[in-house]
């Protein structure tokens, strides 16, 4: 029984300090090293050996064979506070429940630490004097960061990542109407508090010049915003995110993409736009000279997840999300020495430079594919979002969806009926046209993605190009009629993709197609094989 005039009561117990954690730190880690964690409910491959230390501002991390542990530092930097154990053991198990949304094999369980700082027992029995959060561990060089530096990202990973945002966007909590998550004020905060950070923190005029032309970019998009993240709120696109979406919290594990790390630890940086999620990865790719797995990801994203409205706000994500990792690398810089120092300063500059980047106006253009089924179109459109940051969007996705059908579903519906009907296609091209106009308000190209084998379909998309001030291209697909009957019908037999167009609707095509007129012929720019496409202020040129 404890003596009740004891300064440190059992119930009482004094909290670790930093200079506490590392001294368990090292305990662990010296542990590890010679016989495994040992304990009653830790893991049983790690038989000892080399025990790497892995540091960041937050926590610190020990990898020893196939397990990782991580442990929250007690610290306060103001954006958490992790200074307490009940607190740090809260952290610890909402990192494992948001993270195993995305990586469940990754993420295993939350351990307690018995003991004391120089003799801790992970898992063991006893008051816990801290926690710790049990992974699996993975090879660093899986890291998208290290990945995309060799060379070694592609477009499959792109699309895997896509894949997973949309589900967890798909699936996670909404943020309840009188919460202050999304609200204008909420959103506009960080990035007003990061502007003035780095304003303090880099003394260079140049930076300051740069931030200042920030500042004044940012007062004006956001007054012109502010409605637009308050609809959003309203919508239902602010829910329970990642938070922390860039290069270094992605890794290949086994081939496939895992997503991993996110914010756990302070609410306001998870509850937000989910289009902040996608514009924090499209930002980080393209400060890393790959602006075309950014514009894949980015069109995937919004198509998936069938939020064309989202381009609205996502310069202002993009711009917000790259003066984060300035902020972060100047502050790394400065606890940094030597080179690592330098080389850090310097890619907060490339960030603020990137940041800068994002901010340009933008030249909005409207391009409509023209051609028969089997004739490319869909290749040369994709072309264009890769080349240069085009929207695409899909008719035969966008059908699918006024029917409330996925993409790769197929709907069995015959020559004219069905998801066919005159109908169904008139609805389908006047969702295209809707679907165009909150982009092309963001200043994004557009390429709408359809037969456009009517002239009034035709007629449709051009007035839209009028209406919204946008220069408008038609790119005309001609291909001999027996190549697209071969490739038709080889790609009716593999059924993979949204297109459902067999033989039976090409030859219909044919039919009833009406050709380009004299001027349409004027804006038209040739596509297919040899045909080289590219942006400018104009729109599309072959």
């Amino acid at each position: 029984m404890s003596d009740p005039a004891s300064p440190h009561p059992a119930a009482a117990r004094p909290e670790l300090t930093l200079a506490d954690q590392a001294r368990l730190v090292a305990a662990l880690r010296r542990q590890l090293a010679s016989h495994g964690p040992g304990g009653d409910n830790t893991a049983a491959d790690d038989p000892g050996g080399e025990v790497r230390l892995f540091e960041t501002h937050i926590s610190f991390v020990l990898v020893a064979g196939g397990s990782a542990y991580k442990l929250k530092k007690a610290v306060n930097p103001g954006f958490l506070d992790d200074t307490t154990v009940a607190a740090r053991r809260h952290h610890c198990e909402e990192e494992l429940r948001l993270n195993r949304r995305l990586a469940p094999a990754l993420y295993l369980g939350v351990l307690p630490i018995a003991g004391t700082p120089d003799a801790p027992v992970l898992g063991g029995p006893g008051e816990p004097i801290d926690w710790a959060v049990h992974m699996r561990a993975f090879e660093q060089d899986g890291l998208w960061d290290r990945v995309l530096a060799r060379g070694e990202l592609q477009a499959r990973h792109i699309d895997e990542l896509a894949g997973l945002l949309c589900s967890l966007h798909r699936q996670a909590a909404v943020a309840g109407p009188y919460t202050r998550f999304g609200t204008p004020g909420q959103v506009r905060a960080p990035m007003l508090d990061n502007l003035a950070e780095l304003a303090r923190l880099l003394p260079d005029e140049t930076d300051r010049a740069a931030l200042h032309a920030l500042r004044t970019w940012e007062s004006a998009e956001f007054t012109a915003l502010e409605p637009v993240f308050e609809q959003r709120r309203r919508d239902g696109r602010v829910r329970e995110c990642h938070g922390d979406l860039h290069l270094g919290n992605v890794v290949l594990i086994d081939g496939r993409t895992t997503v991993f790390d996110g914010i756990e630890f302070n609410d306001d940086f998870r509850w937000i736009d989910t289009i902040s999620d996608l514009a924090f990865m499209a930002m980080d790719l393209s400060c890393h000279d790959r602006p075309d797995l950014a514009h894949r990801l980015v069109n995937a994203v919004l198509e998936g997840s069938d939020d064309f409205a989202g381009a609205r706000v996502l310069r202002y994500y993009q711009v917000h999300r790259a003066l984060v990792r300035a902020k972060v690398a100047v502050l790394r810089s400065a606890q940094a020495v030597g080179l690592a120092s330098t080389e850090a300063l310097a890619l907060a500059r490339r960030y603020l430079a990137q940041a800068g980047r994002c901010a340009r106006p933008g030249r909005p253009s409207l391009s409509i594919t023209h051609g028969f089924s089997g004739s490319g179109k869909s290749t040369a459109a994709q072309a264009l979002v890769e080349s240069a940051g085009a929207i695409r969007i899909r008719a035969d996705v966008e059908r699918k969806r006024l029917f409330g059908l996925q993409a790769a579903e197929r709907s069995g519906s015959a020559l004219g009926a069905g998801l066919y009907t005159p109908e169904a296609t008139a609805a389908t091209y006047a969702r295209l046209c809707a679907l165009a106009v909150p982009v092309l308000q963001a200043g994004l190209p557009v390429v709408l993605d359809a037969s456009f084998l009517r002239r009034s379909q035709r007629d449709e998309a051009r007035c839209l190009a009028r209406d919204q001030g946008v220069p408008c291209t038609i790119l005309d697909a001609d291909v001999d009629r027996d190549t697209l009957r071969r490739r038709v019908g080889q790609r009716a037999a593999l059924a993979a993709d949204p297109s459902e167009a067999d033989l039976q609707v090409l030859e219909a095509q044919f039919r009833s197609a009406e050709p380009l007129d004299a001027d349409e012929r004027a804006l038209a720019r040739r596509i297919g094989a040899g045909a080289g496409i590219s942006v400018d202020a104009d729109g599309p040129v072959a």
